[in-house]
């Protein structure tokens, strides 16, 4: 019988830069790992379910909007370790890039304690997920592209 060291596997979860004009949207986490943290929407991938359905769902679960996918997916992946070294989560997100309609406004639902569309030049007023700066830099070019 393998270990149960041997069947942990990463988790597949898929990540959304939502763009309304020039406004990014972020959702302000509730849930661990990245609680109190601003980041895209996004979840884990559910069985049988596409990696775009994936993401308008979480989009939609989190903020209630409805949004148009735009150009050819990213890929980040998420290692955290514990102190003592040994690897606690492992995450690959496919990071996807998105409209918005120009009057979308978006409502926290699901594990989002807020969301919202903040301009660029706003960011550093947000405490964000790591390399979440890379990330709307990345899905703007693809939403302009």
């Amino acid at each position: 019988m393998p270990s149960p060291a041997s069947l942990r596997q990463p988790r597949v979860g898929v990540s959304v830069g939502v763009w309304r004009g020039g406004e990014v949207l972020l959702v302000e986490r509730s849930g661990d790992p990245s609680g109190g943290l601003w980041s895209f929407p996004g979840g884990h991938l559910e069985w049988g379910e596409t990696l775009e359905d994936a993401a308008r769902r979480e989009v939609f679960e989190e903020t209630g909007l409805r949004i148009t996918l735009a150009g050819v997916p990213l890929v980040h992946e998420v290692i955290l370790s514990g102190g003592d070294g040994s690897t606690f989560r492992h995450y690959v997100l496919i990071v996807f890039a998105a409209k918005a309609a120009a009057n979308a406004e978006p409502v926290a639902a699901s594990d989002a304690l807020a969301a919202r569309f903040v301009p660029p030049e706003q960011l550093a007023e947000f405490s964000l997920t790591p390399k979440l700066a890379e990330f709307i830099d990345r899905t703007r070019a693809l939403v302009e592209g």
